[in-house]
């Protein structure tokens, strides 16, 4: 089927994995993790390097953990990340975007991508992530310290990293400062809602994600490849020690990792200009980019209406059923994610096709912002084995805040649009629930999560007032209390909640 000439197609995609433990380990920057996926991306359209390279006109750049919020990076980094890359890779594109945090950036601006493109915008571009947390970790306490800071002249569009926009003083001080405790509050919260028990949803949340580390194990790119059972998922030890509840370590992403990954995109026409195969052509048949209401205006925490909507609204883009899709890459940082795409589209955890193509985060590896660009590429080369096919990529990013859905397939098709504004709209207009920021008085656990990540165990409370129903966080050492949330059943629990200066507090009542 002709297609319009600037309509847009993936034909390159590159992925990069660096062990400590691989002979030969170099230690390279994030620039580097990105210059040598970025390098595979464009040897994969099967063009002559130089020549791709420098047709790029927009390059896309994620962050990396390093620069995704005030901290200073351990290492040193480049000011001009996406710079630092092209200019390794001898291009000089007109301009380059750093996209702010999100693990739904990835599939958020392949559409980006295609809008650009088809509106001709840009002709060529560019995609790329790294993260060399691993790399961070491993020298982080040795005097042979490797400098990755780098001062590189030319335009840049950061758009900031926006991590306020997940986080604020209220939750920070309640103890949310990261993702694990994060995503506790929503499991715990759909445990609430399904009215199971403690040991009944670990083991469906180990059922979910065993399966993942199957794919990982024989993933060359994987940082873990190694396959888990449910039970070595579910039992905590020392070396699957719990992190925050209910996670032990293995239901959690695996953030020290080198990876990076790249994705070339660019118009028909320029892809026939430059001799790209048709074979390498991959198109983007649905896709929607939603936000969730903020944390703790939701009305149920256990639920992500956002993620529903947007899976929804890209397979009606698409103009086809679930039952279409052949393969599934699922952000699958906590188990919530997936649960709740899962519902959404009818599947379950033994799906025959798979939920991930990676192998997931926890085992695969989950590489800050850019995990799901290792999903698209996954999704990319299956497609390619598979004309005709449809793959669909799920991308998550903060605290369940914003979802992005991409399906992807050979098939010709033109460009569509979606209606995200319009749905973004619909999610904002949700009832929201009151919150009480300075509690005092009798009240229940809504839900919770414990911090064993911390010097002293300590609860994380989203509670409900029982005077006027309004919601609060808290925190609590308080050893009965603790030990009910660490070992019991806290869900519902009566409890005495009261303000200081410092932030919530509470105990058992």
């Amino acid at each position: 089927m002709p297609v319009d000439p600037r309509t847009p197609v993936l034909v390159g995609v590159g992925q990069f994995t660096e062990r400590i433990d691989d002979p030969g380990y170099r230690g390279m920057s994030a620039v580097e993790l990105a210059t040598a996926a970025a390098s595979a991306a464009i040897e994969d359209t099967g063009v002559e390097a130089a020549k791709v390279a420098n047709a790029v006109e927009l390059v896309f750049a994620l962050r990396q953990f390093e620069i995704s919020g005030p901290m200073p990076a351990t290492l040193g980094k480049s000011n001009n990340y996406p710079r630092s890359v092209m200019n390794r890779l001898g291009a000089n594109p007109a301009r380059v975007v750093l996209e702010p945090v999100g693990g739904q950036s990835p599939q958020k601006l392949v559409t980006e991508a295609g809008n650009a493109i088809f509106s001709g915008a840009a002709d060529v571009t560019m995609i790329i992530g790294s993260e060399p947390g691993s790399t961070a970790r491993y020298f982080a306490n040795r005097d042979d310290k490797p400098d990755f800071t780098e001062h590189v002249e030319g335009q840049l569009e950061d758009r900031g990293h926006q991590i306020y926009s997940y986080i604020d003083d209220y939750t920070v001080q309640h103890g949310l400062t990261g993702a694990a405790v994060q995503y506790g509050l929503l499991d715990n919260a759909r445990r609430a809602r399904l009215g199971l028990g403690v040991d009944a949803y670990r083991k469906q949340m180990a059922e979910l994600f065993a399966p993942m580390s199957k794919v990982a194990a024989k993933n060359p790119f994987s940082s873990s490849p190694v396959e888990r059972s449910v039970d070595e998922i579910v039992t905590v030890t020392d070396d699957n020690r719990m992190i925050c509840d209910p996670y032990p370590r293995l239901l959690v992403a695996r953030d020290t990792v080198n990876q990076g990954a790249a994705a070339v995109m660019m118009s028909v026409e320029a892809a026939r200009r430059l001799g790209v195969p048709e074979g390498k052509w991959v198109y983007l048949h649905g896709h929607a980019d939603l936000i969730e209401q903020p944390l703790l205006d939701r009305v149920d925490l256990g639920a992500g209406p956002a993620t529903v909507l947007a899976a929804q609204e890209a397979l009606r883009v698409a103009g086809i059923g679930v039952d279409d899709i052949a393969t599934f890459d699922l952000y699958s940082c906590f188990p919530f994610p997936v649960f709740v795409i899962c519902e959404a589209l009818g599947l379950d955890a033994d799906d025959p096709r798979g939920l991930t193509l990676t192998g997931g985060l926890p085992y695969f590896g989950g590489p800050g912002n850019s995990y799901s660009l290792h999903g698209i590429a996954e999704t990319v080369n299956q497609m390619r084995d598979s004309p005709g096919a449809f793959g669909l990529v799920g991308a998550n990013g903060g605290i369940m805040s914003k979802y992005s859905v991409g399906i992807y397939s050979t098939d010709p098709v033109e460009w569509r649009t979606d209606r995200s504004e319009e749905l973004k709209e619909q999610i904002a207009a949700l009832p929201k629930v009151e919150v009480t920021k300075e509690p005092d008085g009798s009240a229940t656990i809504e839900t919770y999560s414990v911090r064993y990540d911390w010097p002293i165990r300590t609860g994380i409370i989203v509670g409900r007032l029982d005077a006027d129903g309004t919601r609060f966080m808290a925190t609590t050492d308080d050893e009965d209390l603790v030990a009910l949330m660490s070992d019991g059943e806290p869900l519902g629990a009566a409890i005495s909640v009261w303000h200081t200066e410092h932030g919530n507090r509470a105990t058992l009542a």
